[in-house]
Parts: structure tokens; C-alpha cells; sequence
């Protein structure tokens, strides 16, 4: 039994010990700070004797009835200011803001504003409602309208500069000053602003009468395009209006064109059949006329060459011999003067003699060398008269051979010619179509035929008359149609 009576002592002394524990420790919320007074306290940063002590964040024991504790809030705390104010133009202004403040976290500033708020905490924004006013009326006399509206960083900075010594001396900080709004009961602001506005008015009935305009030119535009998409269908219905005539007409003239091109490839086939057949006379005529009379004029243009080439070599050969046969004669003297060096008679004789030898050598070269220029003319005078005389017995063998040669040469020259009688002619009118068209080309195809049989007549009157015994060749009879006959080959 008196174990259990022990046992409640101790129980009944743990539970006292626990109550008067808890009675005595006091914590700090994070957000307040103990003012603890009753006893003097060394505190960092205040100190000796100051008479209380600052717990922040943390907890302590406090003796109750030696010790008193206080709490002082350090949350946020602000201030609504609306100040009269006069600028330095003298232009009454009312200027509305609001200041963010609260007690300085350092232990300074928490003695500084327990000692003026711990019981008046609630009085703290009209404090510092006061102390910005003032200082606000003052910094606000010493701005424009124009600074203040322009810059309002500048009037904020200025205040809180001018506002820092005094809050720090009641333990706050600032945590934010906003200038909301600045009103003008005399409307400077408001006339300060008219001209701006009236350019932007300005501006904006320009832009709106470029935007009228830009709309007109737009609908315009818009009008001409489909104005334009209108013309362009109409013209493209009319040119397919146009086609489908066109279509009707080449169907309804298919027929006669049908028959004129073909008609046309006949008198082509048959132009071309005349081209080919005058080419193959052409050619036999180089064969059989000028091809042997070339080689005749060429071997005789050879020899005669080669006569006045062996002439000239013979002359070179003579001058030459004569001309070492004077030398050797003038050595021989003037030899035979040196030996007679005595007689100047006789060196004199020699030297005229070596002279004249000389002299009559170098003229019979001169004579050797104009003998061979003439004969060397002479052979090809030779040569061309053979030449001509060798055409002209061809010509008087095969007079139509010959002229019907010249014709093929000239054989173009003549249908161009014979087709130039329709060059100047704009309006032909063929009263039997396709085949008068045909008439008239092969006319002008047949005009060289023409002009052959008036050569071969002018020929024939003007050949020489034959000798007695001997009948004159018969004149060959006129080509039907001014054509030329072809014999074959």
C-alpha cells in the first residue's frame, strides 16, 4: 500500500512538473516575434540592460509572475493613401496609392516597433499613412504634371527614399509603394491630352478615308475584272462560234479541195518527172560533150606546157654553157696578162677582151631567156586556140548537144523567169479552175523548150555554107509544143 501511495506522489509530481512546463514555455510562431520583459537580458546587436528580450522563430521558458510575455505581429500590414497635393506649377492634384509594410525582421527593428506599436498595432497604417502624406505633398511641389504623368517611377523612388530613415526609426520596411492613380480635378491632364487625341482623331479619319479609298479602287477594280471576265466570254463564244462556221465551210468545200489537191500532186508529180528528166540530159551531155572536150584541152594545155618547160630548160643550159665558156676565156687572158706583166699594152688588151666576153656572154643569155618566154607564149596561145577550136568543131558537130547544155545549165533561171510573169499579178480569175492552173504552169515549165528550138533555127541560119558536092545537113525538125525531145541513152 505504500508502494501505491509512492507511486501517486510521483505520478501527482510528473503531471505538476509537465502543467507548470507547459505554463512556462512559450513558442514563437514564424510569423510573430515574443517581447519577453521583466528582467534584464543581454541581447546581441542591442545591448546590456535594455529590459526585455526578443524571441523569434524559436522557444522559452517564462517565469509567470517575475516574467511578461507580448506577442507583436510581423505580417504584412498596408495603408491606403489618398493625398491633396500641389504641383510646381501650382495645379492642385490628388494623388492615390497604396504603401506595403511591416515590421523589419532584425532584432533592431522589432525593439524599434515594440517599443511604439506593441500595444498599438492596429494604428500602424495610420502612422504610416502620415508619414508618406507628408512626404508625398513635398516631393509632388517640386514635380511637373508632365514628370509626374511621364515618370512615375521617379515620384515612387523619391518617396521611398525620402520615407526610409523615418520607417527604419519605427522598426517597418517597405515592402511595395504603387502610385494608382493621379486624379485632375482642374482637367490639365485632360487638356494635355486633347491635342494628342485630336491627332489621333486626325490619323484615324485619314486612315479611314485611305481605308474608304482602298475599298473604292477595290470594288472598281473588282468592277473592270468582270467587266473583263465578260468581254473574254463573249470572245471566246464568238471565236467558237467562229470555228464551228469555219467547220461547216471546210466541210461543205471538202469536196472541191479534195479534187484541186489532187489535181495539184499531178502537176507536181509531173514538174517533178520534167526536173529529173532534164537532169538526166544534163548529165549525158557532161558525158558525151564536155567531159571528152576538157581531156582534149587539158592533154593539149599538157604538152604545150611541157614543149615551153623543155625550151626554157635548153635556153638556161645554153646561156650557162656560154657563160662558163666566157669565164674560163677570161681566166685564160687575164692569165696570160699576168705573165706579160711588162706590157701594159697587153694587160690592157686582156682586161678589154675579158669585158667584151662578158658582155657577149650575158647577152646571149638575155637572148637565150627571152627565146623561151616566147615560145613558152607562144605554146599556150597554141593551147587555147586548139581549146576553142575543139569546141567549136563540137559546136559543129552536135549544134543541140551543145545548146541544150547551156539550156540545162540555165534551166532555173529560165522557169523563174517564165513564172515572174505571175509575180505582179494580184487577182487571177481561171474560168476553168484546176485545169487552167495546170495549163499555165506547164506553159511556163515549157518556155525553155521554146527558147531551145528559136536557138537551134538562129544556129542553122548561121552556119557556114557547105562546099559544092556536099548537101547541107537538114534542120531538125521544130519540137511539138516548144518541148525538147529526149533520146534515150
Amino acid at each position: 500500500m505504500a508502494v501505491g501511495v509512492v507511486a501517486g506522489i510521483v505520478l501527482a509530481s510528473v503531471v505538476v512538473v509537465i502543467g507548470l512546463f507547459k505554463l512556462m514555455w512559450r513558442v514563437a510562431e514564424p510569423n510573430e516575434a515574443l517581447v519577453i520583459s521583466g528582467s534584464r537580458h543581454k541581447t546581441e546587436g542591442l545591448g546590456e540592460g535594455m529590459g526585455f528580450r526578443i524571441v523569434t522563430g524559436r522557444g522559452t521558458l517564462v517565469l509567470p509572475g517575475v516574467q511578461a510575455v507580448r506577442k507583436l505581429s510581423l505580417d504584412l500590414n498596408e495603408t491606403q493613401l489618398s493625398v491633396d497635393c500641389v504641383t510646381h506649377q501650382g495645379i492642385p492634384l490628388r494623388v492615390k496609392g497604396v504603401v506595403i509594410f511591416k515590421v523589419g525582421d532584425d532584432l533592431v527593428s522589432i525593439a524599434n516597433a515594440a517599443r511604439r506599436f506593441l500595444d498599438q498595432q492596429k494604428m500602424m497604417p495610420e502612422r504610416v499613412h502620415i508619414v508618406f502624406a507628408g512626404h508625398l505633398r513635398s516631393i509632388v511641389g517640386g514635380l511637373t504634371v508632365e514628370d509626374m504623368i511621364r515618370d512615375r517611377e521617379k515620384l515612387t523612388g523619391q518617396t521611398r527614399m525620402a520615407c526610409g530613415t523615418e520607417m527604419e526609426k519605427l522598426g517597418l520596411i517597405v515592402d511595395s509603394l504603387q502610385i494608382h492613380e493621379i486624379e485632375d480635378p482642374t482637367g490639365y491632364i485632360k487638356n494635355l491630352a486633347m491635342p494628342h487625341a485630336a491627332a489621333v482623331q486626325r490619323d484615324a479619319r485619314i486612315a479611314q478615308a485611305e481605308a474608304n479609298r482602298l475599298a473604292t479602287e477595290a470594288e472598281q477594280a473588282a468592277s473592270a475584272r468582270m467587266a473583263q471576265a465578260t468581254r473574254d466570254s463573249e470572245i471566246l463564244q464568238a471565236g467558237y462560234q467562229a470555228e464551228r462556221d469555219k467547220a461547216a465551210a471546210t466541210a461543205r468545200q471538202a469536196g472541191p479541195l479534195s479534187e484541186a489537191a489532187a489535181r495539184q500532186e499531178v502537176v507536181v508529180q509531173e514538174t517533178r518527172v520534167a526536173e529529173l528528166e532534164a537532169h538526166r540530159r544534163e548529165q549525158q551531155l557532161q558525158a558525151d560533150v564536155r567531159k571528152p572536150a576538157d581531156a582534149a584541152a587539158y592533154e593539149t594545155r599538157t604538152r604545150a606546157e611541157a614543149e615551153r618547160d623543155a625550151r626554157i630548160s635548153a635556153a638556161q643550159a645554153k646561156a650557162k654553157e656560154t657563160e662558163l665558156a666566157a669565164a674560163a676565156e677570161a681566166t685564160r687572158v687575164t692569165t696570160a696578162a699576168a705573165a706579160d706583166a711588162k706590157a701594159t699594152e697587153a694587160r690592157g688588151l686582156a682586161a678589154a677582151t675579158a669585158t667584151r666576153a662578158t658582155g657577149e656572154a650575158e647577152a646571149a643569155a638575155t637572148q637565150a631567156r627571152g627565146l623561151a618566154e616566147a615560145e613558152s607564149a607562144k605554146a599556150k596561145g597554141l593551147a587555147e586556140a586548139e581549146g576553142i577550136k575543139a569546141r567549136a568543131a563540137a559546136l559543129a558537130e552536135n549544134q543541140e548537144a551543145v545548146v541544150a547544155q547551156q539550156l540545162a545549165e540555165n534551166w532555173p533561171a529560165i522557169v523563174e523567169a517564165g513564172a515572174g510573169a505571175f509575180g505582179n499579178v494580184e487577182h487571177m480569175v481561171l474560168l476553168n479552175g484546176a485545169e487552167g492552173m495546170s495549163e499555165m504552169f506547164a506553159k511556163a515549165l515549157t518556155m525553155g523548150g521554146t527558147g531551145l528550138g528559136v536557138a537551134r533555127q538562129l544556129l542553122a541560119s548561121m552556119a557556114p555554107p557547105h562546099p559544092a558536092g556536099s548537101a547541107a545537113p537538114p534542120a531538125p525538125p521544130a519540137p511539138p509544143n516548144g518541148r525538147i525531145p529526149v533520146q534515150d541513152a
